[in-house]
């Protein structure tokens, strides 16, 4: 058998449900199916292509789901498998921060991390790679991290700044405490060594600058995190910086869009209502066209539900709000092989039912890792 005839079902085509078999030969999508594909009755199920999840950090909290409590990193890559295949997320950029704090954000776990991918990437689901978020203070950690870049092949650069952020927060702010918790020191140890790594200031943005260029050099895309201003935004674009990752502000969010910028948003403040943070308010963001990405961010079911939630709550096209999770952010980084179902492209796809919002089967590259529930 080298192949699939998914029967019966409603296919995502030109932004459009329509109901159509979708045939598999390989790995890829084909015209018509091979002569001795297996039959799959999909009725009632719509046919999507799977999603392209740029940031996704919940890994974080399977590595450590309680303060000090840790697990082993190839559980962790596993289980985040699983909660991702059954999501409907068929390419996944696990979010890595690289930190000069210790624990979870620390060089060390960034190390481990990267090893552990290498080791078990061919057994996991998902096409499985890493948006290296790079705090851009870890000045220390910066040859090590550019000598990843040629060895793993697909994934990011993400440049981030939570350094200047919390700087100044007293021991008792949110933030503080949950780098308390992830980093093993106090908050009062967390906000002297916020003060004294802030002292290196003026090293930053020639770190910055030779980051981005030994990324672009290996043929990474790098996205800029957190971006406050349209001079931001501005500054990142000359040093070569395609994508903005979550910006904070309306404007700064269209200066990106303006430049035909992708635009990264967390699909978890689509679902609640807005940003956990007092940032821009995702849906509308999504719906006004200042956003053309959604990302788990820290809740894997959250593309599939906020791209349904696009379209029935903010009045997007069904095929317009299901390209944010599928064929745009493959797009912005360069995946053209894939997030859209088309003759000759890869055979990711994924089955929903369309009353409930539950993916019922998974095909990746052609090979079906979840069976129809």
């Amino acid at each position: 058998m080298t192949g699939w005839n998914l029967q019966g079902g409603e296919v995502l085509r030109g932004g459009v449900m329509e109901r159509a078999d979708l045939a598999i030969n390989g790995a890829r999508i084909a015209a018509t199916a091979p002569a001795d594909a297996r039959g799959e009755d999909v009725s009632g199920l719509w046919l999507l292509p799977g999603i392209v999840d740029l940031h996704g950090d919940a890994i974080e909290r399977i590595i450590m789901p309680r303060p000090g409590i840790s697990f082993a990193l190839d559980l962790s890559l596993a289980e985040a498998d699983r909660q991702m295949l059954s999501n409907g997320i068929t390419t996944a950029y696990h979010g890595l921060t690289v930190g000069w704090e210790p624990g979870l954000r620390s060089i060390a776990t960034a190390r481990a991390f990267v090893a552990a991918l290498r080791a078990q990437a061919a057994q996991l689901a998902c096409d499985t790679r890493i948006n290296i978020r790079w705090e851009i203070f870890a000045l220390d950690e910066m040859a090590e991290v550019a000598g990843w870049f040629a060895d793993l092949p697909g994934a990011v650069l993400s440049l981030n700044d939570h350094t200047t952020a919390n700087l100044g927060l007293p021991a008792t702010a949110r933030k503080i405490m949950r780098m308390a918790d992830r980093s093993g020191l106090s908050p009062e140890g967390c906000v002297a060594a916020l003060a004294d790594v802030a002292l290196r200031a003026p090293e930053v943005p020639a770190a910055v600058m030779q980051m981005v260029q030994k990324a672009r050099a290996a043929g990474l895309t790098c996205f800029a995190h957190d971006e406050m201003t349209t001079e931001e935004r501005a500054a990142h674009r000359a040093l070569g910086v395609t994508v903005s990752e979550f910006p904070m502000t309306r404007a700064t969010a269209a200066a990106a869009r303006a430049a035909q910028e992708p635009v990264i948003f967390g699909a978890p403040n689509v679902l609640r209502g807005g940003s956990q943070n007092n940032a821009v308010a995702a849906g509308p963001a999504m719906r006004d066209g200042l956003g053309t990405v959604l990302a788990s961010d820290y809740w894997y079911p959250a593309p599939l539900q906020a791209a349904f939630l696009l379209a029935h709550d903010h009045g997007m096209p069904f095929g317009t709000a299901w390209d944010c999770v599928a064929a745009n952010p493959a797009a912005a980084v360069g995946l053209q092989d894939r997030g859209r179902l088309l003759p000759g492209l890869r055979a990711d796809i994924i089955a929903v039912c369309p009353r409930s919002r539950s993916v019922k089967a998974v095909w990746v590259a052609g090979a079906r890792k979840l069976t129809l529930a």
